[in-house]
């Protein structure tokens, strides 16, 4: 492996790493108060749009760290806006 393989994977491990936390967070607790629904949705467009662009040039360590971030993007933004709907619903 040359070392800029090594790099893209040493990114790839860390960047998904660091969403761990949050997701977490959130699947435990349910808490998404402090989360922006519209910095998440283009945060999550912008993962899934990384993803392909890795498919298309065929790059794993680009694939691996967004398939991993966007999964848990995904999940993030799912819970935040459940979270948001179900309290303007209960407003109204």
């Amino acid at each position: 492996m040359d070392h800029i393989t090594l790099l893209g994977y040493v990114a790839a491990i860390l960047t998904s790493l660091s969403f761990i936390p949050q997701a977490w967070l959130v699947i435990r607790t349910g808490r998404t108060d402090g989360i922006s629904l519209l910095m998440y949705a283009a945060f999550t467009l912008g993962v899934a749009c990384w993803l392909i662009y890795g498919l298309f040039i065929q790059a794993f360590p680009v694939v691996a760290a967004n398939a991993v971030t966007l999964t848990l993007a995904v999940i993030i933004f799912t819970v935040t806006a459940r979270e948001r709907w179900a309290s303007r619903n209960a407003i109204r």
